[in-house]
């Protein structure tokens, strides 16, 4: 496993290093000055986190493409998780707050349905509703609920969805092992709760085993393309992540499965130093059980695990301000005693994340203003496309890896409709993914910048149904954006066309973030994605229904 380690960090290393010299030799012509400099000096800020794509990435793709069970190769466990019987009890516990209950209930059906021949599950749902009319909803949907189903609503909703499940398992989880953790949008096929199952007891000091969640079938255009990359960025990312990192992996808070008695001696979270509660519980639990010396590894295989994505812009980008205002927290976590060097790796990348997006709008602004004064008339253009294209080919690594081991074998190409189309739908993915990122950094700067300035954030009850976004509602939203991205067109346009249309595929979505939030929620670009079957995932092409059983690839 050393060794493993030893070339994921060299990868890491010499992706920087091998960047920052390209940079180095483009900025150099001309003489340095200060806008120079600073330019140089964001950038050696970004690229460890083009590393860390590189380094968990194509460890990845070479699993995928030459293991038989990829999932498996990096699954540090050696008994039977085939057949083995079932013998553990497992709780599945439901999260959920001020939610639709006509949402919820259906995939919970579904789930206890397939798993109906055995007494070894029971279903739990955890309530932290405040609302006195959600809460009669709630009572009332689950009073007609068919099967068998624990319901238990917290009165004060204290350490949010970690003091919930904490809260459980002191006091509701008597007699059982294990408990499977789900969202309120998750939705888990029998198959692979059984795996989890059979997994955790074939591994006695696994305290954590996530499975790899696919975005479930989306209608509206947003989800639809957003999950479609996600889905293959993150098989390949998780398989090179577990190929290296071992029993030391993550934990995503949901669609998991965890061991009942160490998670409650080692996961309690205290508040900050400040006093304020942790947000973004789940690495910081996973870092916790792994120094406890318990294993926490990733199940990736990407069938009978789904939930849902935010249904458009607005929504994605506000999870991503809350997600942001939690991993930003861990910086107060790194030097927490105890910890295993793993542990705090993980909370480092985590932060990571997120901590580079001022330093993307500074390039961005920095190299306007060079291209302003005059200091790129003497960039050479041959090296500038060469760093293009490396930025571009290193910072996408797991999503076009996971393109490519698609289409490389025709069964798994053949799920999303064969290699033509899934190739469409990865090139509307990848133009989607240009334009949404552009954006994304400046509305991660701006969230930044209210913590700083004494933001206090905090998890609130989110929309999950489809529906449009009016143009008065995206121009409140991005007109910083646009006028940020219409400044620094402006003074590459006035100074050096060529650097304009140099920076129009990386930042070009800072132009057009109103129409582009209006157009990725319009009714009438998804239903003509839909009716081309354009980002149509394998369960939307095999009826909305969930696949079982993870597939395995012998030829291309």
């Amino acid at each position: 496993m050393l060794v493993r380690r030893l070339i994921f960090f060299a990868i890491l290393l010499l992706t920087t290093i091998g960047l920052t010299a390209l940079m180095w030799s483009v900025l150099a012509p001309g003489g340095w000055t200060v806008a120079k400099a600073l330019l140089l000096a964001c950038f050696i800020g970004v690229a460890p986190w083009l590393g860390v794509c590189l380094g968990n990435a194509l460890p990845g793709f070479l699993i995928l493409v030459l293991a038989r069970h990829p999932a498996r190769t990096v699954l540090p466990v050696d008994g039977d998780i085939d057949s083995a019987p079932i013998t553990a009890r497992t709780a599945l516990a439901v999260t959920i707050r001020n939610e639709d209950m006509a949402l919820v209930l259906p995939p919970l059906r579904r789930l206890l349905e397939g798993l109906a021949d055995s007494d070894r599950f029971a279903l739990f749902i955890l309530s932290d509703t405040q609302d006195p009319a959600l809460v009669a909803a709630e009572e009332a949907a689950i009073a007609a609920f068919p099967l068998p189903v624990r319901y238990r609503r917290r009165a004060a909703n204290t350490g949010f969805k970690a003091g919930n499940v904490m809260d459980f398992l002191d006091h509701h989880a008597v007699g059982f092992d294990f408990v499977l953790t789900l969202d309120a949008d998750s939705e888990m096929t029998p198959a692979a709760v059984r795996c989890l199952v059979r997994i955790m007891q074939a591994a006695p000091r696994m305290g954590i085993v996530q499975h790899l969640t696919a975005g479930r079938p989306a209608a509206s255009a947003f989800p639809r393309l957003f999950q479609f990359g996600m889905r293959a960025g993150m098989r390949v990312w998780s398989i090179g992540q577990g190929w290296w990192q071992d029993d030391a992996g993550p934990y995503w808070g949901h669609n998991a499965i965890l061991r009942i008695a160490p998670f409650r001696a080692h996961c309690r979270l205290q508040p900050l130093p400040d006093g304020s509660p942790i947000l973004s519980h789940d690495q910081v639990e996973a870092a916790r059980l792994r120094a406890a010396g318990w294993g926490v590894c990733v199940w990736a295989d990407d069938d009978g695990s789904l939930e849902a994505n935010p249904p458009a812009l607005p929504e994605f980008l506000h999870r991503d301000a809350r997600w942001l205002a939690g991993n930003l927290q861990y910086r107060h976590l790194l030097v927490m005693p105890g910890l295993r060097p793993m542990g705090r790796w993980q909370l480092m990348q985590a932060i990571l994340l997120f901590a580079g997006a001022p330093l993307y709008n500074a390039m961005l602004a920095l190299a306007a203003i060079a291209a302003a004064t005059g200091d790129t008339a003497d960039f050479p253009r041959g090296r500038l496309l060469a760093l293009a294209l490396a930025w571009t080919l290193i910072l996408y690594a797991p999503k076009l890896l996971g393109y490519a081991e698609t289409l490389i074998f025709r069964a798994r190409s053949a799920r999303y409709g064969g290699r033509a189309r899934f190739a469409a739908g990865a090139a509307a993915e990848f133009a989607f993914t240009l334009l949404l990122d552009a954006l994304s950094y400046p509305t991660k700067t701006l969230a930044m910048l209210r913590l700083a300035l004494g933001a206090r954030p905090g998890w609130l009850p989110q929309n999950r149904s489809d529906r449009g976004v009016g143009w008065a509602e995206a121009a409140r939203m991005f007109w910083p954006h646009t006028l940020f991205g219409t400044a620094v067109f402006a003074l590459l346009a006035w100074s050096s066309w060529p650097m304009a249309l140099w920076a129009l595929p990386f930042a070009g979505g800072l132009l057009v973030s109103v129409p582009f939030c209006v157009a990725t929620s319009d009714p009438r670009l998804s239903a003509w994605l839909r009716r081309r079957r354009i980002a149509a995932t394998p369960e939307e092409l095999a009826g909305n229904q969930p696949c079982n059983g993870p597939p395995t690839y012998s030829t291309p």
